[in-house]
C-alpha cells in the first residue's frame, strides 16, 4: 500500500472519530439546561404576561384568561400534563426583558416583538411567532373604508414619541394619498378624539387598538382594518442556554397549528385517534416512536388539543369574531387558507 495513502486514510478515519465525539458533546450540552431543570424542580412554569383583554387579563376570580395564557398552559401541558401547572405573573414592558434575564421568569409571553437587538444584543431565544401584529388604522364605519389607502385626506390620530408617526407618514407617501395627523400623548385624549369626531381614524400597533375599540362609547361603530403597516412579530421569548426548553416551547406552538391544518380539534381529537393516516398517528400517539425518540410524552400533542384546542380555536374564543376584540385572522391564518402559520413535520 502507497506510504501516503494509508497516513490519508487514517487521517480520515481519525478524523470522522474525533467528529463523532464532538456531535456527541454537543448534542449532550444542548440537552442540558438550567431553566428545564429548574422548572421540572419547583413543579411549575413562570410565566412573564401582560395585561390586554383578549389577550392576558384575569377574570372576576383572579384566574388567568385569554390568547397567551392558553400558550402557557399548552407548555404546562407539554412538561407535567397538567394545564394547571404555571404561574402567570404580570410584568410591563419596561420590566419584563430584565425580570426574563435575571431568571424571574422561565419565558414571557406578553406579546414581545421578535427583533434581531434582542437576539444578538440581550441574548434571548425566541420560539415560532404566535401572534402577526402591526401597526394598523381604527377607522369609523360610516367612512365606507376597507383598506388605508382609501382614507385620502382623512384626518388621523397617531400618539406622540411612537415609532406611529413615521410609520403612518411612510404609508401615505408610498400610496401617494394624502392625510392629516393629530398627534396625541395622553392614551384617554386618544380614544376621545376618535370617539368625539376629532379624527376620522386611530393609528397604533392592532392588538392594541382591537382592545382599545371595546372602550370607545359605541365599538360597533368603529373597524379595524386587516392590513398592517408595520411588521411586529410576537413570540415566545426565552434566556438563550437551553436548547430543550427551547424546543419545547417551539413544538408546543407548532402543535397548536399542526392539530388545526389536520382539522383536529378538542371536540373531536377522540374521534382522530382512530384515523388510519400515519402522520396523524404519529402526531396523537397512536404510534408512540416519535415521542419515545425526542423525550416527551408519546401523546403530548393529544393531551394539548384536549386542554386548549387547536391554534383556530385558541385564536377564535379569545380574540376572534364574537369576542369583543373582534379580531380578523388575517397573517394568523393557516399558510393554506393564505396566512403566515406553519408547522414543521411531525416526525
Amino acid at each position: 500500500m502507497n506510504p501516503i495513502s494509508a497516513r490519508s486514510g487514517l487521517f480520515k478515519k481519525a478524523l470522522a472519530t474525533t467528529l463523532v465525539l464532538a456531535t456527541g458533546l454537543i448534542a449532550s450540552s444542548a440537552l442540558a439546561g438550567e431553566t428545564l431543570d429548574k422548572i421540572k424542580q419547583r413543579g411549575l412554569i413562570k410565566v412573564g404576561v401582560g395585561t390586554t383583554p383578549g389577550f392576558f387579563t384575569p377574570d372576576s376570580n383572579g384566574r388567568w384568561q385569554g390568547f397567551f395564557i392558553d400558550f402557557g398552559r399548552a407548555l404546562a401541558v407539554t412538561v407535567f400534563n397538567d394545564p394547571e401547572k404555571v404561574e402567570f405573573t404580570n410584568s410591563s414592558p419596561q420590566q419584563r426583558l430584565p425580570a426574563l434575564q435575571s431568571g424571574e421568569f422561565d419565558i414571557l409571553l406578553s406579546g414581545v416583538t421578535q427583533t434581531v437587538t434582542r437576539a444578538f444584543k440581550l441574548g434571548f431565544h425566541f420560539g415560532p411567532v404566535v401572534f402577526y401584529d402591526g401597526q394598523g388604522l381604527l377607522v369609523r364605519k360610516d367612512l365606507g373604508v376597507t383598506k388605508g389607502d382609501e382614507l385620502d385626506g382623512a384626518t388621523i390620530g397617531v400618539q406622540s414619541g411612537t415609532t406611529g408617526e413615521l410609520n403612518i407618514a411612510d404609508f401615505f407617501r408610498k400610496t401617494g394619498k394624502k392625510f392629516t395627523p393629530v398627534t396625541i400623548e395622553e392614551t384617554g385624549e386618544f380614544l376621545k378624539a376618535l370617539d368625539s369626531g376629532r379624527v376620522d381614524a386611530l393609528t397604533q400597533d392592532a392588538t392594541d387598538l382591537a382592545a382599545k375599540r371595546t372602550q370607545l362609547s359605541k365599538p360597533d361603530d368603529y373597524v379595524l382594518l386587516p392590513e398592517r403597516l408595520s411588521k411586529e412579530p410576537l413570540a415566545p421569548a426565552l434566556r438563550a442556554g437551553d436548547d430543550q426548553w427551547l424546543e419545547i416551547v417551539n413544538w408546543t406552538v407548532y402543535a397548536t397549528i399542526q392539530a388545526e391544518e389536520f382539522g383536529i380539534t378538542q371536540a373531536n381529537v377522540d374521534e382522530f385517534l382512530k384515523s388510519e393516516d400515519p402522520s396523524i398517528q404519529r402526531f396523537l400517539g397512536v404510534d408512540p416512536s416519535l415521542g419515545e425518540a425526542i423525550g416527551l410524552d408519546p401523546k403530548f400533542a393529544y393531551n394539548i388539543v384536549k386542554a386548549v384546542g387547536n391554534y383556530g380555536e385558541i385564536f377564535d374564543r379569545n380574540v376572534g369574531k364574537g369576542t369583543p376584540l373582534n379580531f380578523e385572522r388575517g397573517y394568523n391564518q393557516l399558510w393554506t387558507n393564505g396566512g403566515l402559520l406553519y408547522s414543521p413535520p411531525f416526525r
